[in-house]
């Protein structure tokens, strides 16, 4: 009989359960919509702000909840979540239209230009080996699509300055990475990595998830031509499941997932004919993405080293702004476009976070001692913008007088009707 009691207990977990995918996965929308309900309460502050705030709180730097061995195994969540995020945006940009869109690209390369000069002149000047430099100017490009895109769908955004601010946070992730491939064979020499290996490498990562994204849409706009006009929640099946494939193959053959991402939905932009793909709407089910890939964030947040690192930061938040709001603005004027809609333009484009981050990931996994330099800057900056960044988000979108143009579909106040491709900020002046 206690031999039998015994074996019983045996199967009882012994002391405090350990976190899993699934807990922490419960966790981050548990907290997340606490927090984006609390911050609802403030008229003024963005849903955005609650979401990290109560991932700061439930994190390592706050009561421990969440350990930083549970963030780690559940990295995978913040994937998918920045999968579909930035597939959303990459629908926006077609890639033919976009280039004949002189306004758009002028735009794009002098305000992406203008940034990197930036920081590569500030990395320099304190002291960085000029690796670092580059490595840290190269990401620095970079913009949030996801702060832009969740606080002008919370605001029922619409309107000339989120279509600009759309296309060139697509065309910033583009060039960012490009910058980066093209730094990264430096950073690799400069390692002791063979010649060889520093110039394929880096060009295997950005041709073989260029190849990836476009095999999925052409895949996926085929299967979307079966549905009919009513079958939406077809189509909204078959972008997640093309996100997930696109990761999933991108993950096998060791390129970049996130490059994927972004590709896939210009992909799908640029393929898609009558399949209607890419005008699938999330709608509130959208809100799961953003709010994990928020409090994930909050979670992730290093205090310490943002204390540590402040100064550095704050002249690095400080020098990429400028950049970006200054030559954004100057092009405006070049193109004759509105005051309001050049400043709004610009400070839409200030917050970084994701692609960002899976930089400094790559350079962490590929040159450790370099990219504990890069990551010690780059993360407690973007610490700061994830701050910032919503808002002045909403404040860009008030400015601008986008805030309130789309109005909210009968029946449904979270959901917000499409934009029609014509209108599209590739087709439209940036």
């Amino acid at each position: 009989m206690n031999t039998d009691i015994a074996t019983s207990l045996s199967v009882l977990p012994h002391g405090t359960p350990a976190m899993n995918v699934l807990l922490v996965f419960g966790v981050l929308l548990s907290f997340g919509t606490l927090g984006g309900l609390l911050a609802a309460r403030v008229r003024w502050l963005p849903t955005i702000t609650g979401f990290m705030a109560l991932g700061l709180i439930v994190g390592p730097s706050g009561v421990g909840l969440l350990s930083r061995e549970a963030l780690d195994g559940a990295q995978v969540l913040v994937d998918i979540a920045l999968g579909l995020i930035l597939f959303q945006l990459g629908v926006t940009l077609h890639p033919w239209i976009a280039l004949r869109n002189r306004a758009l690209v002028v735009t794009s390369l002098v305000e992406g230009g203008a940034t990197f000069a930036a920081i590569l002149g500030l990395m320099v000047w304190i002291g960085s080996p000029p690796v670092v430099a580059v490595l840290a100017a190269a990401i620095a490009v970079s913009s949030s699509p996801a702060v832009l895109m969740h606080v002008a769908h919370e605001l029922h955004a619409e309107g000339p300055t989120v279509d600009a601010a759309e296309a060139l946070v697509a065309m910033n992730n583009v060039l960012a990475f490009l910058l980066f491939s093209l730094a990264l064979p430096f950073a690799l020499r400069d390692s002791k990595v063979g010649l060889e290996t520093s110039m394929l490498l880096p060009a295997y990562q950005a041709l073989g998830a260029i190849a990836v994204s476009v095999a999925v849409a052409w895949v996926v706009t085929r299967i979307a031509l079966l549905t009919r006009t009513d079958e939406h929640h077809f189509r909204f099946a078959l972008v997640v499941g093309a996100v997930m494939l696109s990761l999933g193959l991108a993950l096998a053959f060791k390129v970049s997932s996130l490059f994927a991402s972004l590709t896939l939905g210009i992909a799908c932009r640029w393929l898609q004919g009558g399949s209607r793909l890419t005008r699938v709407q999330f709608g509130g089910g959208a809100d799961v993405f953003f709010i994990i890939l928020f409090v994930f964030a909050g979670a992730n947040l290093h205090v310490h080293e943002m204390i540590k690192y402040a100064p550095v930061a704050l002249a690095f938040v400080l020098a990429r702004s400028v950049a970006k709001m200054a030559s954004v603005y100057g092009c405006g004027l070049a193109f004759k476009h509105p005051h309001r809609q050049s400043v709004s333009a610009g400070m839409l484009l200030l917050p970084m976070a994701g692609l960002a981050i899976g930089l400094v990931q790559t350079t962490s996994g590929l040159l450790p001692e370099l990219g504990a330099q890069v990551s010690a800057i780059v993360l407690a900056s973007v610490a700061l913008f994830e701050t910032i960044g919503p808002p002045i988000a909403a404040l860009a979108l008030r400015l601008s007088g986008d805030a309130g143009r789309a109005a909210a579909a009968p029946g449904d106040p979270e959901s917000v009707p499409p934009k029609s491709p014509s209108k599209s900020a590739a087709g439209e002046s940036a």
